[in-house]
């Protein structure tokens, strides 16, 4: 085997180990991810997205794809939280908090925080049972293999697979509002997606039962 063969083979087996990870979501989301669109949909105020490290680059690239598809959203930092932004969030907030380990301390805190603020609190964590998900009032599953992360420990294939779930929950939620591309065009002018004449056909609209959940653990 060459050298460039080698490293091609290093290449596709990260890319598969993946590839299967996003792949295997299909099997995972249930229930609770309709829950969450139901909440997010019945939210009258901001969708409050934050997390630390890599989560936080989730919980940005989240948060922009999900304004940019009708559902108003702000990223945040969870450690910022603690020194006073946390006085944005108010009663009529959803709070999203996205951390794989549902352990990290400042995540914690702002759940805590967001809940004594009146506003709900959704945990996207590998396990119902980590200690965010137990503090919030619902809680989504999204976990890995193993290989999936290099070498287990860097979270590569998890924060496909999170971004991969904020994915599916933009689309449901752009067909659950019936959001239209021509209300995509009037907020994204800029780019080559800007200058777009010719554009799609717009999403057939999902029917979703929209209620709201005062706090109170709800899985």
């Amino acid at each position: 085997m060459s050298v460039d063969d080698e490293v091609l083979a290093v290449a596709r087996e990260r890319l598969s180990a993946e590839a299967d990870a996003v792949l295997a979501l299909t099997a995972m989301i249930d229930g609770s991810f309709v829950k969450a669109a139901s909440m997010i949909l019945a939210c009258r105020g901001k969708l409050f997205i934050g997390g630390s490290g890599t989560s936080g680059t989730v919980a940005r690239r989240m948060a922009h794809i999900l304004s940019v598809t009708g559902t108003p959203s702000v990223a945040f930092s969870p450690m910022d939280s603690l020194h006073g932004s946390s006085g944005a969030i108010m009663d009529v907030d959803l709070v999203f908090l996205i951390s794989n380990g549902g352990a990290s301390d400042e995540v914690i805190q702002t759940a805590r925080i967001s809940r004594q603020r009146g506003a709900r609190v959704i945990a996207l964590t590998r396990s119902h049972e980590t200690p965010l998900a137990r503090m919030a009032d619902h809680s989504v599953v999204v976990a890995v293999d193993s290989r999936a992360d290099l070498g287990g420990i860097v979270a590569t294939g998890i924060t496909i697979a999170q971004s991969a779930w904020g994915d599916a929950l933009a689309e449901v939620l752009m067909r659950g509002r019936g959001y239209t591309w021509r209300e995509f065009m009037s907020t994204h002018p800029a780019g080559a997606v800007g200058q777009l004449e010719d554009l799609p056909e717009d999403p057939a609209p999902l029917s979703i039962p929209i209620e709201a959940v005062g706090n109170g653990a709800d899985r």
